[in-house]
Order: C-alpha cells, then structure tokens, then sequence
C-alpha cells in the first residue's frame, strides 16, 4: 500500500478534524502528515486499488411524527397545512381585506378556515384540470364547462379571496428588524413550512444540493434569467433533496446581495455557505451530498470532510486548488486522469467533452455500463454514481410541473411562492405517505386529497341577490350528498299553507311517454341539502346513486 493511499485510509477511519487542517490553514505547516495531506499526488488503480472508506452513517433516516392518526392524503397534508397555519392565513387575509378602504372594496364577509380550506382544494383542483383563463373554470359553457368548481365555490367568492390573499401583518413590518425584509410578506409562510420540512422527515444517506426556478416574470429586483432552466426567468430556490425520492428538506430563497444564510459560515465563499447553511443539521452524521460544478470546490470537501460528510459532484476547472495536472491534461475520448489529496479526489475523464470532478469516496476505478440502447459503455465510478444520485431537484421539479398550482400571470411575487409552496408541501406529503407504504399515485394522491377537503369542509349554501336562503327553482346536487347521512323532513308550514309542496327534485330529471318531465309534489325534503325528494324511492335514488 502507498503512502498516499496510507494517509486518506488514515482520515477516512477516524474522521477527526486533526487529520485535515482548517480552511484558514496554510498549505505549509510544520507537520509533514499534514504536508501530505494538502499536497496532490498522481492517483490510479494501481496506488489506490481500493476507494476511501466512507465515514460511518449514523443518521436515523424516517418520519418523525406518530404515524397512529396518519392514514389518510389528507392526514399527511394537514401536516403541513395544519389548523394552526390555516388560522394565521385565514386571519391576515380577513385583516387585509379589512384594511382596505372602504371606496376600493366591496362588502368583504370574512372568510372561515372551512373556507379557506375549500379556496386550497380549487387551487389544487386547477393545477390537474388546466384551463387557460382562470374564469373559464366557472363557466356555462357546455363545451368547456367543469360543473364541480361552481359546486365547490363560487366563482366571485374564489376570486375575492384570491385577490385578499395575505400572510402578514403589515402594520407589523419594520425594514430594520426584520430578519428578510424582502421576503416579509411570505416570511411567516416560508419560516413555519421550511421548520415542518426538516422537522417531519429525516433523508436517507444521499442528498443532493442544486438550484430550482420558479416561473415569475414580473417586476422582481432579484428576479433571475436562466437559460439553461425550463422556466428561464423567474424566483430561485436552493434545495436540499434526498436523492431518491425527491424529498425537499430545505431550501432558501434567493433575494440578491440580501440572502439570508446561517451566520456561522458567513467567512466562506458564497457557494459553500450555499451549501454549509442548507445541510446544516445533517454534518457530521456521515451523510453523502452530491452538487454540480456551481457548488463544488476542494475548499468545499476538505471541509466537509472535517465535519464527517463525504462527498462528490462535478466541478469547474477554474476553481482554487484544482491542480494543473487536471485542469491542463489534453486526453483522448475514454482518457481519464487524476490527483488525489488525503481523502479528496480529482478525476478529470474525457468524454464527447472534458468532465471534472471531486469525490471524497471514489478512486479511478473504470466500470461497465449498458446504456438504454444496450450498448455497453466504460466509465469512471464516479461518474456513474454522481448521475444515479444527482437528480433529487430534478425530481421535484417533474412532479411539480406535471400539476402546477401556481398560473402563470399572477403579479405578485409573493402569492406565487405560496402556491408553489403549496405544491411543494403536496409533493413532500406524498413521499411520507409512500413510505408509509401508501400505494396512491401522485395524481390519485391529490385528487384524494380534493375529495376528502369537500367532504369535511364543503358547506352547500344558496343565497338568492337579496341574501335570503333559496328554498325553491333548480338545484345542483352538492358533493356530499353521497357521504353524509341524510333524514327526510317534513316542509315547514307558511302563511298560505300548511302543507306546503315543492317540485321532487328527482321526478323532474324522468319524463312521461309524451316525452314531457314529470312534474310531482312532494311534502318531504332532505333537510341537508335543502332538497325536496319523494320519501319513496326518490330520496333513496338521489343519496345513492351518482347520476339519476
């Protein structure tokens, strides 16, 4: 064994701080170990037959919460949406709309967390029903008509509470105290569900750190323009994701020169406290984080390899502290060539373009892979694990695009970010509920959750333009007359009768043999649903059957 492959095996196996110097440390120290360390040497298969160790894993991956009360969607997304944030939400909204004066505002009637619980599941209805204007979801139309959201909520209703929509309190807002004044009318939102996200779940050992862009392309001083990314303009996000299943554990959102990240990194370079803030309560229990050349650095691996947390990406040959025998190298298509330093690994391999990369877990070693054409193809280690572990965001972000909440012209920034957050916390429920061994699909996991708010919070009430109850003329069947228990009543009495009759609700939808709709009186109604049924078998048809 060399004495290169002796020193990484050296740091590998203890872990300890001793075996790396700090990243204020010079490269010439008095301790020749340490000199080796920090120096770069040829590495091969043949010097290092053998990987660095990993460090020991010690995390306990997993939900944190008591999964006894969680069987259903709806139980893992009310561990996000919880009453709790429900009230605040349904409170700012109410004082906003409040707020307003009283020549720019119509009657506000404030809105009950039962409401605004039924506005979230129209929300996310929308985001798998896609219509192109959002008043198109009310229409009569019969060719375009979806009668389900005129069912759940009125069209006026929705929009006035979407227009209301706030989650601060501005008279609260002082610019000079506050810890993100840019995000200050998002803060409390971004606080409580970014606590919930590191709270609720534990990740497993591979976690990936990458950027995402929500689509935004209004007025936005930090607004960004990436080319590369589907949306191209619009708010970023750096996430922290399990690997595997796409889990969102942190995230921050930029805000320029004025991002907020963890003070206690605010001496490193703006990509590795990046990183540092996101994945801090996870160093330090072996976790292994994966991030693309924006993030890596040497600087970056040596220190997380002093907190006990591996890890490997690609990487910009520009970086400090790439050695030029990597960064110059001219090779061949298949070539490979790298350096190793203690535990750290360059490995530059030449493919249809040159790729770099650190790890802090890998060798040289080459390896055989079949391509999804069949075709066999030799590549680094590295390389192959850096693409199975790499694309935790990216699954995110799929999911995400396939049923997006958030419609594309909304002006203010920071009702987007909710309803993106709003998915997000959909998606993150979904994963917790597979792990729980939940068989749902995503699609069928959402719609479940839709299903079952209508059935809790859905209160089916008709007002005529002068604000009295309707107690006469068509009536559309309401969601729950399905799943709730019903009782036939009798017709109160009037001034004019005291037996009074209307129009059986069921016997109108059926005609006679001339072809004409059978008009029957009846005396009974289901109270519930103000409707009047005959007691036999029309108010058995109506509570059991979906069409009639």
């Amino acid at each position: 064994m060399s004495d290169s492959e002796d020193s990484y095996m050296a740091i590998s196996e203890s872990g300890s701080e001793s075996y790396i110097p700090s990243i204020d440390d010079s490269s010439s120290s008095d301790d020749s170990g340490r000199d080796a360390a920090r120096s770069w040497c040829a590495a091969d298969t043949s010097t290092f037959p053998n990987p660095p160790p990993r460090f020991p894993f010690t995390g306990t991956p997993g939900c944190r919460f008591s999964k006894i009360h969680i069987t259903e969607p709806l139980d893992y997304f009310n561990l996000y949406f919880d009453n709790e944030l429900m009230n605040e939400i349904t409170t700012e909204t109410n004082r906003y709309a409040l707020s307003k004066p009283q020549t720019s505002r119509s009657q506000w009637n404030p809105a009950s967390v039962e409401e605004m619980f039924m506005f979230l599941s129209v929300i996310l209805l929308q985001g798998i029903i896609h219509k192109p204007d959002e008043r198109m979801y009310w229409t009569t139309n019969e060719t375009l008509a979806t009668p389900i959201f005129r069912r759940i909520m009125a069209r006026n209703r929705f929009l006035e509470i979407k227009q209301n929509l706030h989650f601060s309190n501005n008279e609260n807002y002082n610019p000079r105290t506050h810890p993100n004044p840019k995000l200050n009318k998002i803060w409390p939102i971004v606080q409580n569900l970014c606590s919930k996200f590191s709270r609720l779940y534990v990740p497993e050992r591979d976690i990936v750190v990458d950027e995402s862009l929500m689509l935004f392309k209004g007025r936005l001083s930090w607004r960004q323009y990436m080319p590369l990314k589907r949306s191209r303009f619009g708010v970023k996000f750096y996430m922290l994701c399990e690997s595997v299943s796409g889990y969102l554990y942190n995230f921050i959102i930029y805000t320029g020169k004025d991002t907020v990240f963890n003070q206690k990194y605010k001496d490193m370079p703006i990509t590795s406290r990046i990183v540092l803030s996101l994945a801090d309560s996870l160093l330090g229990k072996g976790y292994c984080l994966t991030t693309d050349n924006f993030y890596s650095s040497p600087h970056l691996a040596d220190y997380l390899v002093t907190v006990q947390t591996d890890f490997y990406g690609t990487v910009r040959t520009t970086r400090q502290q790439i050695p030029a025998e990597v960064r110059n190298k001219k090779l061949k298509k298949g070539e490979t060539v790298a350096m190793q330093r203690g535990k750290v690994m360059a490995l530059k391999w030449q493919d249809k373009r040159a790729v770099t990369l650190l790890s802090t877990v890998h060798n040289p070693s080459m390896v055989r892979k079949q391509t999804h054409a069949g075709k066999i193809v030799v590549k680094p280690q590295v390389v192959v694990d850096y693409n199975d572990t790499m694309g935790g965001v990216d699954v995110l972000d799929q999911h995400l695009r396939d049923y997006p909440v958030a419609r594309k012209r909304g002006k203010k920034f920071y009702k987007k970010v909710f309803f993106h957050l709003l998915d997000i916390c959909t998606f993150n429920a979904f994963v917790l509920h597979e792990k729980n061994g939940g068989v749902l699909s995503h699609l069928d996991f959402r719609i479940n959750i839709i299903e079952t708010i209508i059935e809790k919070y859905h209160t089916e009430t008709r007002v005529t333009k002068h604000g009295q109850p309707r107690t006469s003329g068509p009536r559309i069947p309401g969601p729950l007359r399905l799943t709730e228990r019903h009782f036939p009543d009798l017709l109160s009495e009037t001034d004019k009768k005291k037996a009074p009759t209307r129009r059986c609700a069921v016997c109108k939808t059926k005609h006679d043999g001339a072809g004409k709709r059978i008009r029957k009186e009846t005396r009974y109604f289901c109270k519930d649903c103000d409707v009047p049924l005959c007691a036999a078998p029309c108010f058995r048809i109506y509570h059991t059957m979906e069409k009639f």
